[in-house]
């Protein structure tokens, strides 16, 4: 009852300022990039439209309220399994989305919840899918590590696996002709593979449309990246491949990079890496308290100093490009949003048994596996 009065006092004060009142458009200042076998690199400033500031902050906001009640849920017991957390590296998703296009490809590992909302999924199936309900992205059978949209490929739980079949991919975009690239994300833990080096390799070979994104989260589960990688400058790990190193905790900082590296990719120069400088402040997992190895403090400084909302909602203030009122009407629908999904990932029943072996193949089984013969009778329904 609070948040509704809430509400509606703040829309009759957004009300009462015409959209005439605000900025409509601002160009900030933006943090140099650090450049590997390039010459030039990403501008040094950043122009934001109001609307653009609105979608960003709603979308990352989104995302963090998602994650806390993942948190939330998980230690309830609601939700089981592996569960990794994607708060503070909130502008890395939102960033690298305002440089592509959704026809363009995306996979990640399994920090995935938050490119799962970017790449179209939607806050409930989300939700659901953490919960294992038959309204899932993934029918429930997927879990958060597991999720799909349309040309986004998960979630992938085998640790740098997901980089060369986004190179896959990449492949097909080039083979296609279709001006479209892959983004292939991974961690600084999963920076050290040996799959990844091969897959810099064969993409630099044939000049792959492939973005390396490499999220820089500071700890390979709870190991620092001082302790883990002999070389941290994970930019300059392609050897060959160019590379920029980015602000991570700046959205406008991340977009205008991936605008950059997108263009260097779509102009058939080959693929790129990026290492996007960020922090997680859950630990690794769920089963991670991520204070042993840390302290609270270096936790907390960073969300005084670098927090990515805060940043984003900052620079709109400060240059009158909302109000106060109008992104706490914001936050009171975001929270609304996820307690309704949280109802429905509570409440949705489980999916049916008979439902176990369907969804293999994307069609009708295209033909008969020898000595498979349980399998002959399943259809992909939905």
């Amino acid at each position: 009852m609070g948040a509704q009065v809430v509400s509606e006092a703040a829309s009759l004060v957004v009300a009462s300022r015409s959209y005439a009142d605000f900025t409509p458009e601002a160009t900030f200042d933006i943090k140099k990039v650090d450049l590997h076998r390039l010459e030039e690199g990403p501008p040094l400033t950043a122009t934001l439209t109001r609307e653009e500031g609105l979608k960003y902050y709603r979308t990352m906001q989104t995302i963090r309220r998602m994650e806390l009640k993942a948190d939330q849920l998980y230690k309830q017991k609601i939700i089981r399994g592996f569960c990794h957390l994607y708060d503070g590296q909130e502008a890395c998703a939102v960033g690298i989305e305002g440089g592509i296009t959704l026809s363009d490809h995306l996979i990640t590992a399994y920090r995935a919840h938050g490119y799962t909302l970017t790449r179209g999924g939607t806050v409930r199936e989300i939700m659901a899918e953490l919960t294992g309900r038959r309204g899932g992205i993934a029918k429930g059978k997927g879990g958060s590590m597991h999720m799909y949209t349309k040309n986004f490929y998960g979630g992938n739980g085998i640790v740098g696996a997901q980089v060369p079949l986004g190179a896959g991919v990449a492949l097909a975009c080039k083979y296609l002709g279709n001006d479209q690239l892959c983004v292939s994300l991974y961690g600084d833990g999963a920076a050290n593979q040996g799959q990844i080096f091969e897959t810099y390799n064969m993409s630099s070979l044939w000049k792959l449309p492939i973005i390396f994104i490499c999220e820089n989260n500071q700890y390979a589960m709870g190991t620092s990246v001082e302790r883990s990688a002999a070389s941290t400058e994970y930019y300059k790990r392609g050897d060959y491949i160019p590379g920029i190193r980015v602000d991570g905790m700046d959205v406008l900082c991340v977009r205008e990079a991936t605008k950059f590296a997108a263009a260097h990719c779509r102009s058939g120069k080959g693929p790129i890496l990026m290492e996007l400088q960020t922090y997680r402040y859950h630990g690794h997992s769920m089963s991670d308290p991520g204070v042993s190895y840390r302290t609270r403090e270096e936790i907390q400084e960073v969300r005084s100093k670098s927090d990515p909302i805060s940043m984003l909602k900052d620079r709109m203030l400060s240059n009158n490009m909302a109000s106060i009122e109008e992104l706490k009407e914001i936050d009171i629908a975001v929270r609304k949003e996820i307690e309704d999904a949280a109802q429905f990932a509570t409440t949705d029943p489980e999916p049916p048994l008979d439902d176990l072996c369907s969804h293999i193949f994307a069609n009708d089984q295209p033909f008969e596996v020898r000595g498979a013969t349980p399998w002959t009778k399943l259809t992909s329904t939905s």
